[in-house]
């Protein structure tokens, strides 16, 4: 991830910005910080800068062992009520190591150490009044609907095995996760997915859950309105080449809509440093994150993402922090829905706010050839992503190793998606998966045997009681 130092540093300390010394600990007021952005408009803290811009650093041997404690802590209900797990990242700046903390904007009422914390251009301050608190949980509620509670929502309501696989999607993406040895209960918890208001009395599931993990005749119950439409728009402009329409869960949304990416969109040969990589999951992967974890539910106007011969376009509806056109480093990321996000991102399906944006400009000029890209907030949030020419064939302009190249790329996506196909379902057999992939069977099976090979799965049991374990 690249942290611009020099440009946060010019900024100076303000209503998004907080330096703090931590030369060989974390600062006694980090919590503090943390809680008054959560509770406000989020923002940056960096450590091993002094308030008056010195750099010190970090010490060196010592900082992931902070950076750890920083996880831990936000963790810990006893640090931070309620709980919000955060990340931090090790940057070199003028010989020294600094810790840079991106905090996002909560959707709840944060306490440290039993007070509340909120944040002006003068820095932290405790909230005191009962009206001082009142107001604070009454902006959130306004500002974010999928903090609604749903008490009457419950565990069978979820799609069969969706949380579990969302588990096990955490703990591939990060094996020492802190999450990994919490219970479901813990875990809807310390995710924010499930509340206990204090301000109504209410407590359950959240509408954040209900979109994550829900069937869809249970979405459709509490939210008749929701979907997202796919469209193809390339010969019949009026109605449509082809359509999805999606009203499952947002997990099973993501994977529907790459399928339709990959369905009618082309890919191009593309190599970053010695490693050749997808620039259309790389652009697309962003966008379909973003359509998804950033809708206002709440807001009738339909989500839909549209291919054309010369770009693809999607439209959500959103509720605005600014107005107009978002360009890399112009702008203060802003989550619409922050626990929704962090699920996607704790997952690997997006990464820190605000970096898609950044990697959607950076990969579409190789992928299109243009930087005619639009991400526009308004009231309906809508962006625009150039397409490769039509009158472009990569093909022709590839040399027989190339293609050898190409051919390779294409098994290791067959084999990942193999393998998360026996992510969802740990009992498909050869055949199930060849009618899936509609790839022969034979195919099917010498991938097996090289992803037993290489030790991404193991078959643990007999032939008709076993099942596969993913190991990587």
């Amino acid at each position: 991830m690249n942290i611009n130092i020099p440009h946060i540093l010019s900024q100076g300390e303000g209503i998004s910005i907080e330096l703090k010394k931590a030369k060989n600990k974390l600062p006694k007021t980090l919590f503090e910080t943390i809680c008054a952005f959560l509770n406000r408009n989020g923002g940056v803290i960096l450590l091993g800068i002094s308030n008056d811009q010195q750099v010190e650093g970090v010490n060196p041997q010592l900082a992931d062992q902070m950076i750890k404690e920083l996880v831990n802590l936000s963790n810990n209900p006893q640090k931070l009520v309620p709980s919000f797990l955060l990340g931090a990242t090790k940057v070199e700046y003028q010989e020294h190591i600094l810790i840079h903390i991106f905090v996002p904007s909560s959707s709840q009422v944060h306490r440290c150490n039993g007070k509340i914390f909120d944040r002006s251009h003068d820095g932290d301050f405790e909230l005191k009044t009962d009206d001082q608190i009142k107001q604070l949980y009454l902006r959130k509620n306004t500002l974010y609907t999928e903090n609604t509670i749903y008490p009457y929502l419950c565990l069978s309501d979820f799609a069969p095995d969706i949380v579990e696989r969302v588990r096990k999607m955490i703990k591939i993406n990060r094996v020492d996760h802190p999450w990994n040895e919490l219970t479901d209960d813990e875990f809807f918890t310390a995710s924010g997915l499930y509340r206990n208001d204090i301000s109504t009395g209410k407590k359950g599931f959240t509408l954040a859950a209900l979109l994550l993990f829900g069937k869809e005749e249970v979405i459709q119950g509490a939210i008749p309105h929701y979907k997202v439409d796919a469209l193809v728009r390339k010969v019949d402009m009026d109605r449509y080449d082809d359509r999805e329409n999606i009203r499952c869960n947002l997990i099973e949304a993501y994977d529907r809509l790459m399928a339709f990416i990959a369905k009618h969109l082309p890919d191009k040969f593309y190599l970053e440093g010695d490693q050749r990589i997808s620039l259309r999951d790389k652009i697309f992967r962003e966008i379909v994150a973003n359509m998804l974890i950033h809708r206002e539910s709440m807001n009738a106007y339909p989500s839909t993402l549209t291919v054309y011969n010369d770009r693809v376009e999607t439209r959500n509806a959103n509720k605005p922090h600014l107005y107009g056109q978002l360009l890399p480093g112009s702008f203060e990321p802003f989550p619409k829905n922050p626990h929704i996000a962090q699920i996607f991102t704790q997952i690997g399906r997006s990464e820190e706010l605000g970096t898609g944006v950044r990697n959607v400009y950076k990969y579409s000029k190789a992928y299109s050839g243009s930087e005619d890209i639009q991400f526009l907030e308004e009231d309906i949030f809508i962006t625009k992503v150039p397409l490769i020419p039509k009158t472009t064939d990569v093909r022709k302009d590839v040399r027989k190793d190339v293609r050898k190249d190409v051919r390779k790329d294409v098994e290791g996506n067959r084999l990942i998606t193999i393998t998360e196909l026996l992510l969802k379902d740990d009992k498909l057999t050869v055949k199930e998966i060849s009618q899936i992939l509609r790839i022969s069977e034979r195919t099917i099976y010498r991938d097996i045997q090289k992803l037993k090979k290489e030790e991404r799965i193991k078959r643990m049991g007999g032939r008709k009681e076993g099942y596969w374990e993913i190991q990587w």
